[in-house]
């Protein structure tokens, strides 16, 4: 691969509906509060063992995923906006435990009430360059979809 080849910078889009069987105000707070994000935020299989959330704009979102095999992946960056209960944008950087940065990422939130359900429409748009880049974005639709899977498992519980 040429130097020009791995510094070519790569985007992939996310958009994906849930209906989850809990009010707005509760799926907000999922993605709000850290002590929720802790339990749901990420693929099947991985764990969140750190994560710190400012809802408000500007407000630090920061959380480490841990893979079934034990590697990291650091989410750090910021709630851009925050509209409760019905809107919530983050951007967020993806990098190691060193801080190198993997992938940029803009995630857009939208609720809407369904007769006592929410309708979570997800807007994801990620990009980087390089080799690792690249396969973070392919994995995206998959990565996304499971994550969001295992909200609507947990939003009953979230209070």
């Amino acid at each position: 691969m040429t130097a020009n080849a791995a510094a070519q910078r790569r985007e992939h889009t996310v958009n994906a509906v849930r209906v989850l069987d809990a009010p707005r105000e509760r799926v907000f707070a999922a993605w709000t509060r850290a002590e929720h994000l802790a339990h749901w935020f990420g693929p099947r299989g991985f764990e969140i063992h750190s994560c710190e959330a400012d809802p408000r704009p500007g407000g630090l979102f920061r959380l480490c995923m841990r893979a079934p095999g034990g590697q990291e992946y650091w989410v750090r960056g910021s709630f851009r906006e925050v509209a409760p209960p019905a809107r919530v944008v983050i951007h967020c950087f993806a990098d190691d435990a060193l801080g190198v940065q993997r992938l940029e990422e803009v995630i857009t939130v939208s609720l809407a009430d369904e007769g006592g359900k929410t309708r979570l429409t997800l807007h994801a748009t990620a990009g980087g360059t390089g080799p690792e880049a690249a396969g973070m974005l392919r994995g995206m639709e998959q990565g996304w979809s499971e994550t969001l899977d295992r909200l609507r498992e947990r939003s009953r519980a979230i209070n």
